[in-house]
């Protein structure tokens, strides 16, 4: 089956990576993850450099002992201003949420995740 994308995930607990790695491999998509804003940053820019530009990207929003979505958006945009990003929260009032397009972001998953949300959200925003 050929992939229906390539998805750049970022998160912290390592519970939620092996379980969303799974169902984004179960959808169709080749994944790669980060842990931090940094390193995410870091392998977005590293791929696109090297021609295998990643299709969308899965941000948390909020990474207490690192980089969070917010900031992240921020450095991605600014690198590439036509990246496809989503952020990722259990905090749906928060106004990077709410509001996500004005915060620089393609799309909202709320948590805990719905595969039929990621399935809209991705499909929404990779036309392939």
């Amino acid at each position: 089956m050929a992939s229906k994308g390539k998805i750049l995930l970022m998160d912290d607990e390592q519970i939620i990576l092996d379980v969303t790695l799974e169902v984004l491999r179960f959808l169709g998509y080749d994944v790669m993850f980060a842990k931090d804003g940094g390193t995410a940053i870091a392998l977005y820019e590293k791929e696109k450099n090297a021609g295998a530009p990643f299709d969308a990207v899965i941000l948390d929003l909020s990474i207490p002992e690192g980089m969070g979505g917010k900031e992240a958006i921020e450095r991605l945009r600014a690198f590439d201003p036509s990246v496809k990003a989503i952020v990722s929260s259990g905090y749906t009032h928060d106004p990077a949420v709410m509001d996500f397009s004005a915060h620089g972001f393609s799309g909202k998953l709320a948590k805990p995740y719905k595969i039929s949300d990621m399935k809209s959200v991705l499909e929404q925003l990779i036309k392939k």
